[in-house]
């Protein structure tokens, strides 16, 4: 049994720290909402006062929060002078590959150890405890955070050194976004053409088209009867996030110097779509986006 300190109790944090406990962990929660901690006690979770008391016990500290500068600060404000040395930081966040490195730096300079541990899979994939962890830290580090890992994911993979766990993460959602978007614009064409949803769904998922954006998060009602489409789009994994993770893509891009078009009018068409119509919905919603701006006659 491992003692951990478990910050950050959102959508995704919440049901994270519930499979560790159900694994076996002593796990103490904290949140800065009050929402989120009524709904840790409601579910059995021991909650602390402040982040801090939480930690000070802890063999590991988990940090689950909206950004990067929300680690930073927590780290130096006093998050990791409350923890005893050597404790080991796994920051779950999804942040930028430079603040991820400089949370490693904080975090081994006061003699702690540090593993950035992004996830993938959504509310859905935390809930059943299937998500994939893309980790970037030491090879001994890795090792002592795989069975807190495992209790919370399917794929765990170690991605190299400090803040390659964020730089796997980026790449991937960028991929992601712009194949949703792909896989949008492909139904709503095939949709003027006169071809039904389905039939192009049992075409593209069984030939050369196929992608998770296809079969997991089809953004047409019907084909796969899980998917965010077939309730509204209701997230799911928010365009608002997905913006975020662009946004980060579009720093790292800028950092590298990669010629990754693609990759910013990705970037460029989730931020309209955030901040417009897409509002509160899932990333796949960006089909009725596209639908809105696409000329001609109205869909089948």
């Amino acid at each position: 049994m491992t003692r951990v300190a478990f910050l950050g109790l959102g959508h995704m944090g919440l049901p994270m720290a519930f499979n560790l406990a159900k694994a076996g962990h002593e796990v103490i929660g904290f949140d800065v909402v009050p929402a989120a901690i009524d709904a840790a006690r409601a579910g059995g979770l021991v909650v602390a006062d402040a982040g801090t008391d939480a930690a000070a016990s802890a063999d590991v500290v988990i940090t689950m929060f909206p950004s990067g500068r929300h680690v930073i600060d927590a780290y130096r404000d006093g998050l990791l002078a409350a923890t005893a040395p050597g404790t080991l930081f796994i920051d779950c966040s999804t942040i930028a590959v430079d603040e991820a490195r400089e949370a490693h730096a904080l975090a081994e300079a006061a003699g702690h150890r540090s593993l950035d541990a992004p996830v993938s899979g959504g509310v859905v994939g935390a809930e059943n405890a299937t998500l994939a962890f893309m980790v970037g830290g030491s090879d001994e580090d890795f090792e002592a955070a795989r069975p807190l890992l495992e209790a919370m994911g399917r794929r765990v993979v170690h991605c190299g050194g400090a803040g390659l766990g964020q730089a796997a993460k980026v790449c991937n959602n960028m991929i992601l976004a712009v194949s949703q978007i792909a896989v949008a614009e492909a139904f709503v064409l095939g949709e003027r053409l006169g071809l039904s949803h389905q039939a192009l769904f049992d075409v593209a998922s069984n030939a050369s088209g196929q992608c998770w954006a296809l079969t997991t998060n089809c953004p047409v009602p019907g084909p796969v009867p899980t998917s965010p489409a077939n309730r509204d789009y209701q997230p799911g994994f928010a365009g608002a996030l997905m913006s975020k993770d662009l946004g980060l893509a579009e720093q790292a891009i800028d950092l590298t110097g990669v010629d990754a078009r693609m990759g910013l009018l990705a970037r460029e068409i989730y931020k309209e779509f955030a901040d417009g119509a897409g509002a509160g919905q899932d990333f796949s919603g960006i089909i009725t986006t596209i639908r809105a701006e696409s000329r001609g006659a109205a869909s089948a």
